[in-house]
């Protein structure tokens, strides 16, 4: 197939279930224009409206829940909810095995605490996490997977069984970076209809040999337990007309989040324009590179984009950004990852050649990669 971009940013059509207007315009873009528009104390008083259920469905003393892994976005949603809607959040965490997480995403957490937070956390046994990654990587060709099963159903599993039935995430996906995981509004009930839940399902992981008494953690709650339990998932960013990532960011690090320095920022190193993304894992960069292979694009289209968005920057720098750095990832990260599943570098290297989309990529007369639909500046709209 033909590989488009929106013409105001550059995502691209390969990006899974993206939603395109007539004009080429992806449905982020376009939503964006409606900011100036949109009723932001309506929204509030929605936002008041829900706050007030929360309380009085509640069972025990904390009046919502918030998924946190001490980065910048879920830093802003629990000083937002606790000192802006004068709720008492229970955050939760699914923290990844001691091999995997980084002493800054740890040191990030405690920062947390320490700014008086309430804290759980779910860590899933380390073996069975290195062996789901493992088989994610070599069955899926993504390394997350698995722990994004974790990642999804804790929520809810803590929340059924604390009596909590508000459950808030920050930026809803399909109107932040485009598809339809999500919804067009605040609703996130559907979580489960993501890809990578699959419904909930966790058949290919039983197939793969994995005992079910392993998979607690991984397991989302049926439709009857999270209907009995009258969970709400809403997606807080839907209600703040300035939750992106570099507001959030810069609230983030004005109370204490540490980000990446030195040669652990460098976009040529990791594939990110930001150095206050993926500040507790090294893997999400061996990860964006073997989506880079398969879907022909990474995570600096993503970042680019959401600047071309905030008018951080035009369509042409985001072009350049983008063919300069997506899908670039150090050596060393993929080294560590294939020390951690316990791989050969062939391995791996087998199998991202295998992933490697060929309708995407081509060999040049070098004999080198490159992909058969690059971006190109749009000087009209006409």
């Amino acid at each position: 197939m033909a590989v488009t971009y929106c013409r105001k940013c550059v995502t691209p059509n390969t990006w899974p279930d993206a939603i395109f207007d007539n004009e080429g315009i992806c449905l982020p873009c376009r939503y964006n224009e409606t900011f100036g528009q949109i009723d932001w104390d309506a929204r509030r008083a929605e936002l008041r409206e829900i706050t007030e259920w929360g309380r009085k469905h509640r069972r025990g003393n904390y009046d919502c829940i918030i998924g946190v892994s001490g980065g910048k976005d879920s830093t802003r949603q629990a000083f937002f909810a606790r000192d802006d809607l004068g709720l008492k959040p229970l955050l939760v965490s699914c923290v990844y095995p001691p091999e995997q997480q980084t002493q800054r995403g740890a040191d990030n957490l405690s920062n947390l605490v320490e700014q008086g937070f309430d804290l759980h956390m779910v860590g899933p046994a380390p073996q069975v996490s290195k062996k789901l990654t493992r088989y994610s990587f070599e069955k899926f060709v993504n390394i997350f997977k698995a722990s994004e099963l974790v990642l999804y159903a804790s929520l809810p599993r803590v929340a059924i069984a604390y009596g909590i039935p508000l459950i808030f995430l920050g930026e809803n996906p399909a109107l932040a970076f485009g598809g339809n995981v999500g919804s067009q509004s605040s609703d996130g009930n559907q979580q489960r209809q993501h890809n990578t839940l699959s419904g909930g399902k966790l058949d290919a992981w039983l197939n793969a040999g994995i005992k079910q008494n392993e998979l607690n953690w991984y397991q989302y709650p049926s439709e009857r337990d999270f209907d009995r339990a009258g969970l709400r998932i809403v997606y807080l960013g839907y209600y703040m007309d300035d939750f992106h990532e570099i507001a959030n960011a810069a609230f983030a690090m004005a109370h204490g989040l540490k980000i990446r320095t030195g040669v652990d920022a460098l976009p040529e190193e990791t594939g990110s324009l930001n150095p206050y993304e993926a500040l507790d894992d090294e893997f999400v960069h061996v990860n964006q590179m073997l989506k880079y292979l398969k879907l022909g694009f990474g995570k600096v289209v993503q970042h680019a984009s959401v600047r071309v968005r905030l008018g951080e920057m035009s369509r042409d720098e985001a072009i350049d950004a983008v063919n300069r750095y997506d899908g670039k990832c150090s050596t060393r990260y993929i080294d560590k990852f294939c020390h951690y599943v316990d791989i050969p570098k062939e391995h791996f290297d087998e199998i991202a050649d295998v992933a490697r989309n060929k309708d995407l990529w081509q060999l040049n007369n070098h004999g080198e990669w490159e992909l058969r639909y690059k971006l190109a500046p749009v000087t009209s709209l006409d």
